[in-house]
């Protein structure tokens, strides 16, 4: 499922946070990891889970094996200057590459909008850092003693799929689907999106990287969680 649009018919609000986080995001891949070349600082600032299991800040090259102990390759990591937890943060503003940042920004900028105008800027940008917290802690539950490293908006973005399921079901996304372009509600669009996580999730075997399905998942999960509370007093 690939979202290229929404009624934003009812948005009375400019949707600075929004714009803002889109902004950071795009602003930390070119300035700071230099378009995804700099390898130094992606990994000093992602998230690793066997760093927030252990609190111990890996460096050098470190060997990554399958649960079977298997090895699967190498990772060179980097000292975290800010501290391990502080990564939590960090990671969900940095990206692997150009389809990475691309996708996650178009989702965010088509589904973030329509969040940021019923709650407010305010509680829109703590219902986006607390969805990234939870999606990250999400992972690092499901896989502890990973050290692989974690990053990307995925996971607060999720969140904000999940949010946007619970406020706005019937409304109508322009998406492609299965390489047809056509409008379906949103509980169909973002549930083939959610229902897609899910399966791969279950098919890909712990410890081989790649996509977090676990942080998207868990992030989905809080929005769907967490949407009405920080909805309280808003006209839904």
């Amino acid at each position: 499922m690939f979202p290229i649009g929404d009624d934003n018919s009812e948005i009375t609000i400019t949707p600075y946070v929004n714009y803002l986080f889109i902004g950071i995001n795009i602003l930390v891949f070119v300035l700071l990891q230099q378009l995804g070349s700099n390898d130094a600082f992606s990994y000093a600032f992602s998230l690793v889970p066997r760093e927030v299991t252990t609190g111990v800040d890996l460096q050098g090259v470190i060997p990554v094996t399958n649960s079977d102990g298997q090895l699967l390759g190498e990772i060179q990591h980097f000292q975290t200057p800010l501290g391990v937890y502080f990564n939590f943060l960090s990671s969900m503003f940095m990206h692997g590459g150009f389809g990475h940042i691309f996708g996650n920004m178009l989702f965010l900028w088509i589904f973030g909008d329509n969040l940021e105008n019923l709650l407010g800027h305010i509680r829109f940008a703590a219902f986006y850092l607390v969805c990234g917290f939870a999606a990250a802690l999400a992972q690092v539950v499901m896989e502890p003693g990973s050290v692989i490293p974690m990053l990307g908006a995925s996971g607060a973005i999720s969140g904000v799929l999940g949010g946007y399921l619970v406020l706005f079901p019937q409304r109508q996304i322009r998406a492609i689907i299965f390489n047809f372009l056509t409008t379906v509600p949103a509980f169909v669009a973002l549930g083939l999106w959610i229902g897609y996580q899910l399966l791969l999730g279950f098919l890909t075997p712990s410890g081989q990287g790649g996509v977090a399905y676990a942080a998207h998942i868990g992030g989905f999960i809080a929005g769907v969680v967490l949407i009405k509370l920080f909805a309280i007093g808003r006209k839904i």
